[in-house]
């Protein structure tokens, strides 16, 4: 049984003796969270007043990032960003963090896309209104060139499927390993998959036909990923290590707010993987996200920790 506290100590000991930081580049969805901290989410008609609020750079993949760039790496988003001038918070968000953005169309005036969230403060519950990125959908010829230089890993999470698919493709060709955030079933991801080294789903992704975790297991070791997990909230991780099944315990804390826990965990997972092995990666990422439960929003887990 390991330690994930006392290995997050070796790791960090690891990082002041060896300077060099590892690369990832994080695929996928960047939005502008507006997040809200409530008794409840409102019922129809009611008006509630928040308890407290923040505003973020959000989207899987984003969260991700941040999360990375936290634990001593250096990240990219790769999204269709733009030039709105709501763009601005995203831009300062990520630049305080040190992440940086590769944006799929600098040119674009429409404003990009903003998730609503409330936070129930009794239980860390979220509601989220958002478009994702169904309206801004771009083409892999706006990929910039050499993207890949100098990456260790990629993550992507599915929101820009089109530009995924050929960076997935580009990655395989540079034994780069490549992640999903496999959060919901998007389509073209069965394109995706045949490249993938780590499927780290949630426990609501449900590929065609698939209406149990056996089922996704199958569907998923179909395409020969070796490495494939299914979290589930404070449920331990069951995963398929190369054919050998298993869970992972998680943490149990007190959550006050779970809002972008799974996309932490990833952003940690990408981390930890590069040097650990997969059931550490999986255990240590999932002591990084349930820490960030104890905090509201997205980012006080990395400002207010001790």
């Amino acid at each position: 049984m390991i330690n994930p506290k006392s290995k997050i100590v070796r790791v960090r000991e690891a990082e002041v003796q060896n300077p060099k930081l590892a690369h990832g580049l994080f695929v996928g969805l960047v939005t502008l969270d507006l997040i809200y901290l409530a008794d409840s989410a409102p019922k129809n008609n009611q008006k509630i007043v928040a308890t407290d609020y923040t505003v973020a750079a959000g989207g899987p993949a984003t969260n991700a990032a941040v999360t990375f760039n936290y634990l001593g790496n250096q990240a990219t988003v790769l999204g269709a960003v733009g030039s709105h001038p709501m763009t601005q918070l995203i831009r300062s968000d990520l630049a305080n963090y040190k992440v940086a953005i590769a944006d799929l169309e600098p040119t674009t005036d429409l404003a990009p896309p903003v998730s609503s969230i409330i936070v129930t403060q009794t239980t860390g519950e979220r509601a989220v209104v958002s478009i994702n990125a169904v309206k801004t959908q771009v083409s892999s010829a706006s990929i910039p060139p050499d993207i890949l230089q100098n990456v260790d890993i990629v993550l992507i999470d599915g929101h820009q499927m089109a530009v995924s698919y050929s960076i997935a493709q580009m990655a395989k060709a540079e034994n780069i390993p490549v992640v999903i955030d496999g959060g919901s079933w998007k389509a073209g991801f069965e394109q995706v998959l045949p490249l993938v080294d780590y499927a780290i789903c949630s426990a609501n992704f449900y590929p065609p036909n698939c209406h149990t975790r056996e089922e996704v297991f199958a569907y998923l070791g179909g395409f020969y990923i070796p490495y494939i997990a299914i979290t589930q909230g404070q449920k331990p991780i069951e995963y398929l290590s190369c054919t050998k099944t298993g869970i992972v315990d998680v943490p149990q804390v007190q959550a006050v707010d779970t809002l972008g826990a799974g996309d932490i965990f990833h952003g940690a997972f990408c981390d930890y993987i590069l040097r650990e092995s997969f059931i550490d990666a999986l255990a240590l990422a999932a002591n990084i996200a349930a820490d960030s439960c104890k905090f509201f929003g997205t980012r006080r887990w990395m400002n207010l920790k001790g």
